[in-house]
């Protein structure tokens, strides 16, 4: 229950901590919070989308585990209307991303999912979003990749969105079970190997694949796990090389899609493995999508290290705090 709990607001911590930066410059950051990044979470510490839209996920999901085995048929539609309520509510102010705007868009006018993702994005919102496939307990690998993947195809169509997506569940349950931080970075690339012409037609349908350039399912999602195993290679390079006082996204991306928001969060994580915070305020002090960087180490970071991680005021201060404490009981 501890890693869990800390998972899961670890990703609201780190949102919450990288929300005012993540359209500064990275000089202003420094200006503003000096060398490392923010520290300490405001008295009322906002998040946004990116919370938002992961407790729609884990609503969605939790609804559909009432009744097992976990189905396309039984998640799909429950996340969905999860997507579409958080769309049309007055709460969703705070810049989400076109790509699930357009996307929930095409879902409320009525259009089946697979026509109305934006089939050429790649963007963070696939998997900045997707930690509770990771917490579920229960899941066989197959259902936890496939629910991983679904929720991300139904805004973001491009395959390294649905593979990144579920590399980020992976780790998350990975760190859970108790996998070391230093050996995260070879687990994804493995799994990046092990995956790489694995498309999951089951969830996804036949549809979703017949993209321009794309001849086969399994050609289609290999460019996928091609552009996260490419991301992934030589970040433990870039910890002892570049190291903690330059900004992260110099050594593995600024975070905007969603292959390099995964691996400049699990850089973040690797620079301080030991100091969760630290982690988060790296992430957070990051000339890219700070938030969506911050909020992802958040997640890894907590699953790593259990419920001390984190300050224990801040688990008063954080927005939704009601309903992530709800969702850390239902999924522990």
């Amino acid at each position: 229950m501890s890693k869990v709990k800390a998972s899961l607001f670890g990703l609201a911590f780190g949102d919450a901590l990288g929300a005012p930066t993540e359209f500064l410059s990275y000089e202003e950051i420094l200006r503003r919070y000096g060398q490392r990044g923010p520290h300490d979470l405001p008295p009322r510490a906002m998040v946004t989308d990116d919370t938002q839209m992961t407790l729609a996920v884990a609503d969605g999901l939790l609804s559909a585990m009432e009744e097992p085995p976990v189905t396309a048929e039984r998640l799909e539609p429950r996340i969905r209307g999860r997507f579409l309520q958080w769309w049309s509510s007055d709460e969703n102010d705070r810049a989400p991303g076109r790509t699930c705007m357009d996307a929930c868009a095409g879902m409320a006018a009525g259009k089946p999912w697979w026509e109305a993702t934006v089939a050429g994005s790649k963007g963070c919102g696939a998997n900045m979003r997707v930690a509770p496939m990771g917490f579920a307990p229960g899941l066989t690998d197959d259902e936890r990749a496939g629910a991983a993947q679904l929720q991300a195809a139904l805004t973001h169509g491009h395959p390294t969105g649905l593979a990144a997506a579920e590399l980020s569940a992976f780790a998350v349950r990975w760190l859970i079970d108790g996998l070391a931080v230093a050996e995260l970075p070879e687990a994804l690339r493995e799994r990046c190997a092990s995956q790489r012409t694995v498309y999951r037609g089951d969830w996804l349908g036949d549809q979703l694949w017949r993209q321009p350039m794309a001849e086969s399912p399994e050609r289609f999602i290999a460019r996928g796990w091609d552009e996260c195993r490419t991301a992934l290679d030589g970040i433990e390079d870039a910890v002892r090389y570049i190291g903690p006082d330059v900004d992260p996204c110099s050594a593995a991306g600024a975070g905007w899609v969603a292959e390099e928001a995964l691996a400049t969060a699990v850089y973040c994580l690797l620079l301080f493995p030991d100091s969760p915070v630290d982690a988060i305020a790296r992430g957070a002090a990051s000339s890219g999508d700070s938030d969506s960087i911050a909020s992802l180490a958040g997640g890894f970071a907590g699953a790593a290290h259990g419920e001390d991680a984190w300050p224990a005021e801040w688990y008063e201060r954080i927005e939704y705090r009601a309903e992530l404490d709800r969702l850390a009981k239902a999924w522990s």
